[in-house]
């Protein structure tokens, strides 16, 4: 590991950790303006979190050490799927040593500890969130790891830098297997960050919560931590679609600095257009039942199967 690679994997990583709460808070401003109401503060993200970190936590007296750790776990694991996730360049030593399967699995790992954390205490809202997150996972880890190894098939390598790499810098061309995978991968990301249609992350029903019936038991610096974490998964499924999907403008492995501050304008600029594109499609949809949601993550698993199968058969 070189000092120059060393130094783009901490900027990619603070990168990530800065621009995560905003990213939030530009889809709440988005959203608030396509359903004609005030929008909140930019930065009321940033805010929350201050003011969790001030507050003193209070925890159950039936908790065990699982329900502390979990918040750090989850939140551990979240900068080190951003740490693998190319955002602005392809030096990334973190990347070289976990390729996408070892990213699902980092995924995976955090939704484990927040199910087990959820149950601890043994509530129900946190036992019946977590037998639902669960349920989703198991439905829509699937489908992510089918649009992985599609774009795999194509650059020939499970590694994430490779894969941004070759698709970067390939011949125009129009690919009909990326285009399954693309819906297939907005489905998935859709749930798997708790968003409309499947999951709502404003509201606190108990007949629809899946995300919030499991952290209604945490607060001050737990809370802090798990909504930031939130965040870095939103902004880490982002990132990854923009590397799989539109990695134009991610410098390559050796392109110095310069590719590096040439890259942070065009990942604001996609972000800002993925955020509001969320946000259209939230104020667009309805929540739908939470029985609803095997046939919508199913629906993702086949079209991503369906990419495979089009990769494999065409070539293309």
């Amino acid at each position: 590991m070189t000092p120059t690679e060393f130094a783009s994997q901490l900027l990619q990583l603070g990168l990530a950790l800065a621009l995560a709460p905003l990213l939030v808070g530009w889809i709440n401003q988005c959203r608030a303006w396509l359903q004609n109401k005030s929008a909140p503060s930019l930065l009321l993200p940033y805010r929350t979190i201050r003011k969790l970190f001030m507050k003193d936590a209070v925890v159950a007296l039936q908790a065990s050490p699982i329900f502390r750790v979990a918040p750090y776990v989850v939140f551990g694991a979240m900068c080190c799927a951003a740490a693998i996730i190319p955002s602005l360049a392809t030096d990334l030593p973190f990347g070289r040593a976990a390729d996408t399967i070892a990213l699902v699995g980092l995924f995976a790992l955090a939704r484990v500890f927040i199910a087990l954390a959820a149950m601890d205490i043994g509530t129900a809202f946190g036992s019946l969130g977590a037998r639902r997150e669960m349920f989703v996972g198991f439905l829509a880890e699937p489908a992510l790891l089918m649009v992985l190894f599609t774009a795999s098939l194509i650059s020939g390598s499970t590694s994430l830098p490779t894969i941004v790499d070759v698709f970067a810098h390939r011949e125009l061309a129009i690919y009909p297997s990326l285009a399954f995978a693309g819906v297939a991968f907005a489905m998935v990301s859709l749930a798997e960050n708790a968003r409309i249609p499947v999951d709502n992350p404003a509201t606190h029903l108990e007949l629809t919560m899946i995300h919030e019936a499991m952290i209604l038991e945490y607060s001050a610096r737990h809370l802090a931590l798990i909504e930031w974490a939130s965040s870095l998964k939103l902004f880490n499924y982002s990132c990854l679609g923009i590397a799989l999907f539109f990695p134009v403008g991610i410098g390559v492995a050796g392109a110095g600095w310069t590719a590096l501050v040439a890259a942070a304008p065009v990942l604001v600029a996609k972000l800002a257009v993925g955020g509001f594109a969320l946000a259209l499609v939230e104020t667009l949809s309805a929540k739908m039942r939470i029985f609803r949601a095997p046939e919508f993550l199913g629906t993702a698993f086949l079209l991503a199967v369906l990419a495979m199968l089009v990769n494999l058969l065409l070539g293309s």
